[in-house]
């Protein structure tokens, strides 16, 4: 999941008066990832996170409260998709397609009942599990209708699959009712909330935001998006160590046997794209004059200079020397002319 869905629990954390770099320093947490747009964490991480939390504030509803607290600019161009669309259907509709670039764990889906509709709060298998993560879901679809409609919205139910706690009071305060547990994720509202409008609603800036999300939703599920991004890992990696498989599907958010799987649809393997990472960085780095070949070889993880040596022979036909010195000659020659 991307990065962003951390920033709402910092922000919580500093509403709570409570410091957030310390927080990042109990939790293990490197706050510097925060900085990085682009990271994505494994599900299991924000768990973690999310019970740190918890323990940390000493709240254990900090998933339940935090939902209160989520706003639409937390969900970045999906936020601004839901803040324009015309009805509360349509924003939980562009909730239910574009959720994936915040998240491929966690779906909406909903069904009419005669005068009742069920918003089903849905798990992939792999996919986070915790109560705090679950019921952070369930108030923030909740708060986020009441916001984009700016009118009460009685529920006529709420489900959750996990046990009660024992102070059950919060979820009355949440929800004006008390769940049913072990049952399912599920909220239920009247059928008629669909066609509240929202409040902002804008068909001009709406068409913007939504082409922005189709455009990264896409780039998220095509073909060969995965490749890329265990790609970007990889290289990211190799700065401290040479990952495994196993480390590659938890930084991915995904079992080891699904990223076989998907990577296969894509028509390649993890080994496959190992050797590439290794190659490329090799080339890349044999074209610099202030890398030795041994300081090469220590940089991509090769147990000694000779490993080395022989994975690049594999690879190009050439020993290191002896790409260095063809590019090396090459560019005298281009630049003499």
């Amino acid at each position: 999941m991307a990065i962003s869905m951390v920033y709402p629990i910092m922000k919580s954390m500093v509403r709570r008066g409570f410091d957030a770099e310390r927080f990042c320093e109990y939790a293990s947490f490197d706050s510097g990832l925060l900085q990085d747009v682009e990271a994505r964490i494994p599900d299991a991480e924000l768990e973690r996170l999310m019970k740190a939390a918890a323990d940390y504030t000493k709240d254990e509803h900090f998933g339940l409260h935090q939902g209160r607290l989520l706003e639409l600019a937390d969900l970045g161009v999906l936020g601004y998709v839901m803040m324009h669309s015309t009805t509360i259907a349509d924003a939980l509709a562009a909730y239910q397609r574009f959720y994936v670039i915040l998240s491929s764990s966690f779906e909406l889906e909903w069904e009419l009942r005669d005068r009742e509709c069920v918003l089903h709060l849905c798990l992939n298998e792999a996919g986070v599990s915790s109560r705090q993560c679950v019921e952070d879901m369930a108030s923030s679809v909740y708060e986020l209708m009441r916001r984009l409609s700016n009118r009460p919205i009685p529920l006529i139910g709420v489900e959750f699959m996990h046990d009660a706690t024992e102070n059950t009071k919060p979820y009355v305060d949440m929800f004006g009712l008390m769940p049913k547990f072990g049952a399912g994720n599920v909220l239920r509202i009247h059928a008629e909330v669909l066609d509240y409008p929202v409040l902002y609603s804008d068909p001009r800036i709406l068409q913007v935001f939504e082409q922005l999300a189709q455009e990264t939703r896409s780039e998220l599920t095509a073909d060969g998006v995965l490749t890329e991004q265990v790609i970007r890992w990889l290289k990211k990696s190799l700065l401290t160590g040479l990952p495994t498989l196993q480390e590659t599907a938890r930084a991915l958010g995904m079992s080891v046997r699904s990223l076989q799987i998907k990577l296969k649809e894509e028509g390649t393997t993890f080994n496959e794209l190992s050797v590439r990472v290794r190659q490329e960085l090799a080339v890349s780095y044999l074209k610099r004059e202030e890398f030795s070949i041994g300081e090469i070889a220590y940089a991509l993880h090769f147990s000694e200079p000779s490993a080395f040596q022989n994975a690049f022979k594999r690879w190009t036909g050439m020993t290191p020397r002896q790409y260095r010195t063809r590019y090396e000659t090459k560019n005298r020659i281009l630049f003499s002319k």
